[in-house]
């Protein structure tokens, strides 16, 4: 199970990328770092500079093809950011047309909202994002993870890094399904 990570330049909550990366790999899956550009991502603890990792490959260099799912953490700052960049929305599209899983917690859905994917989907995140994601056509619910397979592909949304357990098994659970 090979899962890409998008993420931009700086303004990733580095818990909602370390956490997921973690259970990618106890689940025996390959995970990668995309981003905007090469070199370094910084990550934050919500507003202070936390560390910074090393990106595996631009999205201009990745394909849908190299990549069994997707997974978009969050981080007010980067999914503002990457919902700015042509080629991360169409990268994050482009899983939706191909069918495969994508994964996203908490402000991550912003993207999913640019990449116009989320009508007629029900998902969650956090609060905040409830009118845009229904102002683009889906329904948003309150809860600690939201498993949606109304549309070409499953849908798996969490709110916060407090459920970050909840989104782990989830999409597990739902990218092993889907490798099968």
């Amino acid at each position: 199970m090979k899962v890409a990570f998008l993420v931009a330049p700086e303004g990733v909550e580095q818990v909602e990328l370390t956490d997921p990366w973690e259970a990618v790999y106890e689940a025996g899956g390959t995970p990668s770092l995309l981003s905007t550009k090469p070199g370094r991502v910084q990550a934050f603890n919500h507003l202070d500079k936390a560390d910074t990792f090393k990106v595996d490959m631009t999205v201009t260099d990745a394909s849908v093809k190299d990549f069994d799912a997707l997974i978009l953490p969050g981080g007010v700052a980067n999914p503002d950011i990457l919902r700015m960049d042509g080629k991360a929305v169409a990268f994050v599209k482009s899983f939706f047309g191909a069918g495969k899983p994508v994964a996203a917690i908490c402000h991550a859905p912003w993207t999913l909202v640019e990449a116009d994917v989320v009508r007629g989907r029900t998902l969650t995140s956090w609060p905040s994002l409830q009118t845009d994601i229904r102002n683009a056509g889906g329904n948003w619910v309150d809860e600690q993870v939201q498993v949606c397979t109304s549309g070409p592909n499953v849908l798996i949304t969490s709110r916060k890094p407090g459920d970050l357990k909840a989104f782990e098994d989830a999409f597990v659970t739902e990218f092993t399904k889907a490798g099968k």
